[in-house]
Order: structure tokens, then C-alpha cells, then sequence
């Protein structure tokens, strides 16, 4: 190994680079546009599923929705267009016989699908506003930011029927002065005086609530607005090996069994899976990075290959000084050497470069989608284990590569280099 440390071999390594100067630079930019096409790609794609998980952080992945419509089949000797009304008890028997349910949580709400919101006062100021009736279960599906000082609801606030409400922001700011702490202060429901635990932060992302609204325990709410034990809809969270789509089947087959539907209406219950939504998305992100991976390797390799012909042709050229070297004492390993010492420095340099080209591009990138631009993407970046990784490749294909004109080399004869013209 003491030839990797020569000065010869370096010079006679320089000087072959120097005689090819155009054909040398136009193989380096072959390889080092792999690894930037592999970085570059790669970290774009990691951006993209950065945004997805920032704009559904909070949510469980695995979750759906559902509620109830009106029948399209008659059954059981009801007529068509029954509404189907959801019970506290379908929550308990969709938990009991669907292990795969992870948290499920009944909710209702005022001020929602076709209703007027119910209004809301302190003092001289007033609003009208969504008013939610959950269990505290419900902060496991979609989880709310609460303001320091303040707390979601709990289970004591549900088995006690306390009334208390957590709050938005926009019902802060509209009916608290902006200095004022509204924790522990009332706000006036229909006659009924709610005492603020908390105040919830405004979502970037998804947000079912607004925060436009008040979230009362489930058994506050029904008894202010007298709905016993009627559901208006309720949110399902799976666990992770589950499959979302099938059970989102084995929830509306069971309620369609409870509640004497017909097993092919499609109609009388609504539902959004948004566990299926995110495997779309998160498998569109795959896609992207198993392509930015196929994409990046093949143009290493070619370039890789680029790199072996072009060495190949200097050997060629360098006939008669190989032949020369050969006759003054050069050992075959002295000469393999240098050969695959030169392709592996090439690669080397062409991979560092596209290291650095990868990188600048992907920090000008971060830069431009920082800020709210409505698309989901945030800090495009590849792991240092992957870009060590694909250097780590890229100088070993760089090295068998290097053996194909290194042995060309070394098959060379001294007297038949030197008769080379």
C-alpha cells in the first residue's frame, strides 16, 4: 500500500488526468450527477413526507369518521328514507366486538351541519359559536393544544357532569380583553354558566373544530340540550397493524345489524376513512423515494461505467509508458494499483462534488417552501447514513470498475509495449 502514498504515483496519476482534461471532466460530471439526482431526490421526496406528517401531526393515522343518513333500501318493515339515529350503546358494542378499535369517541354538536350556532356571552360580549360534546377520549384521536395554565377535559368532569368548557382562540379573543387570563373566569350557554378550563390553540393543519367553538363534556352537554343518549356522529382510531379500510366495513355492518338496515345500503350511514387517505399519501411518498433511489444508483452506474472506459482508453494510449515502466523493474501490483487508485479517486471527487451540489440545492429549497404556502413540505434532507452509504457504493463500483483496465494493464508485455508506435 506504500504507493498510495508516492508522490510518482500521484504525479503519473495528475498527469494522466491532465493529458484528459475534457474527457476526465465530462466523466466526473457523469458520476457526480448520480449522486446529485440520488441526494437531490431523495431529499425532496423526505421534504414532502416531512409536510405530511407536520399538516397531520396530532391526528391518528389510522382514524375515521362516522354518521348517520337516511336508509335507500327498505328493511324489516321500515320504509325508505328512515334517519338512523346513533346510540351511546352502539359505542359500547363497537368496542366490545371490534378489537381492532384502538379509542373510539362518541361526539354531538351544535352549530354544525345545518344548525345555527347556539350563542354565547360574558358580560356585555356575545357570539355565537359551535358548542362540541366529547369525552375526554376524543383528545387521543385529535389532539388539542392547550395554553399553559389551562386542561382538556377529563374523566371527573364527565362523571361529575361539570360545567365546564374548553375554549378556541377566536372565543378568547372575542369575549376576553387580550391580557385577560380566561381560565377559571365563566362564559353564559343558553342560561347555563360554563367555567373555562382551558383554551385551545389554533391549528395549522387539519382541524375539525375551528376555533370558532367550545368543547363541553359529553354528559354536560346532553343535559343542557336535553339530547340523552342520541350520538351525532363518533371518531374511530384503529391501531397500527390494522386495516383501516376492512374495519371501517366491520363498523357500518355491525350498526346495520343494530339499527335493522339492509346489508347493501350504502347510504344510510356516511363515513371518511382517513387512515386510507394517509396510506395513499404516505404511499405516494414511498413511490417517490423507492424512484429518487432507482433513478440515482443506475446514473451512478453509469457514470461509474463512465469512468472504467475512459481508463481503459488512457491505458490504451499509455501502451508504450506502461511497457517501459514494466521493463525498468514496475511489478504487476504497481501498476494494478496505480490504475485502480485513479478510479477510485475519480469517483471520489465526482461523488463529493455531488454531495455538495445535492446539498446546496436542498438548503435553496428548504428556503423557498419556508412559511405558510398552503403545500404540505417542510426541511428536505437525507440522513448522513444514506449519503455515506451511496459515497460508500459508489467508491466499490468505482474499484471493480478500476479492475478492468488494471488488468488490461498489467497484461500489457514490456516488449510488445515497446514496439508500440
Amino acid at each position: 500500500m506504500r504507493f498510495i502514498f508516492d508522490r510518482d504515483t500521484w504525479q503519473e496519476i495528475f498527469g494522466s488526468i491532465r493529458k484528459n482534461k475534457v474527457r476526465t471532466i465530462i466523466t466526473i460530471i457523469g458520476v457526480l450527477w448520480g449522486i446529485f439526482v440520488y441526494i437531490a431526490l431523495s431529499g425532496a421526496t423526505k421534504g414532502l413526507d416531512n409536510g405530511f406528517e407536520k399538516e397531520f401531526q396530532g391526528v391518528a393515522n389510522n382514524s375515521m369518521f362516522v354518521w348517520t343518513q337516511r336508509t335507500s333500501i327498505p328493511y324489516g318493515g321500515f320504509k325508505i328514507g328512515r334517519a338512523v339515529q346513533l346510540k351511546l350503546g352502539d359505542i359500547e358494542d363497537l368496542q366490545n366486538k371490534l378489537p381492532g378499535i384502538q379509542f373510539i369517541a362518541p361526539r354531538n354538536v351544535q352549530g354544525i351541519f345545518g344548525g345555527a350556532p347556539p350563542q354565547v356571552s360574558r358580560g356585555m360580549k356575545t357570539g355565537n359559536y359551535s358548542v362540541f360534546g366529547d369525552y375526554p377520549i376524543v383528545d387521543e384521536i385529535s389532539k388539542k393544544k392547550i395554553y399553559e395554565g389551562g386542561r382538556f377535559l377529563n374523566e371527573m368532569d364527565m362523571e361529575k357532569e361539570r360545567r365546564v368548557c374548553v375554549i378556541g382562540e377566536r372565543v378568547r379573543n372575542d369575549l376576553f380583553s387580550k391580557d385577560e387570563d380566561p381560565v377559571g373566569s365563566y362564559v353564559k350557554l343558553n342560561n347555563v354558566y360554563l367555567q373555562v378550563i382551558g383554551v385551545y390553540k389554533k391549528s395549522e393543519n387539519i382541524d375539525f373544530e375551528g376555533d370558532n367553538s367550545l368543547m363541553l363534556p359529553f354528559t354536560t352537554y346532553r343535559k343542557i340540550f336535553n339530547t340523552g343518549e342520541n350520538v351525532g356522529w363518533m371518531a374511530i382510531a384503529a391501531y397500527n397493524d390494522v386495516d383501516v379500510v376492512r374495519l371501517e366495513s366491520d363498523v357500518k355492518k355491525l350498526l346495520k345489524k343494530r339499527h335493522k338496515v339492509h346489508p347493501d345500503d350504502e347510504r344510510a350511514f356516511g363515513s371518511f376513512n382517513l387512515g386510507e387517505a394517509f396510506a395513499k399519501l404516505f404511499g405516494f411518498a414511498k413511490g417517490l423515494n423507492f424512484l429518487s433511489l432507482f433513478v440515482g444508483l443506475a446514473t451512478i452506474i453509469a457514470g461509474v461505467v463512465a469512468i472504467g472506459n475512459i481508463l481503459l482508453i488512457s491505458v490504451k494510449e499509455r501502451t508504450r509508458e506502461l511497457g517501459v515502466r514494466r521493463a525498468l523493474g514496475a511489478t504487476p501490483a504497481e501498476v494494478r494499483g496505480q490504475i485502480l487508485l485513479e478510479s477510485v479517486f475519480l469517483t471520489m471527487v465526482a461523488g463529493i462534488l455531488g454531495i455538495i451540489m445535492g446539498a446546496v440545492v436542498l438548503a435553496i429549497l428548504n428556503v423557498l417552501t419556508q412559511g405558510d404556502g398552503g403545500f404540505p413540505y417542510t426541511n428536505p434532507t437525507v440522513a448522513i447514513s444514506y449519503i455515506l452509504g451511496a459515497l460508500f457504493i459508489m467508491i466499490v463500483l468505482g474499484t471493480l470498475i478500476g479492475l478492468i483496465p488494471a488488468q488490461r494493464a498489467v497484461s500489457i508485455k514490456p516488449i510488445d509495449a515497446l514496439r508500440e508506435e
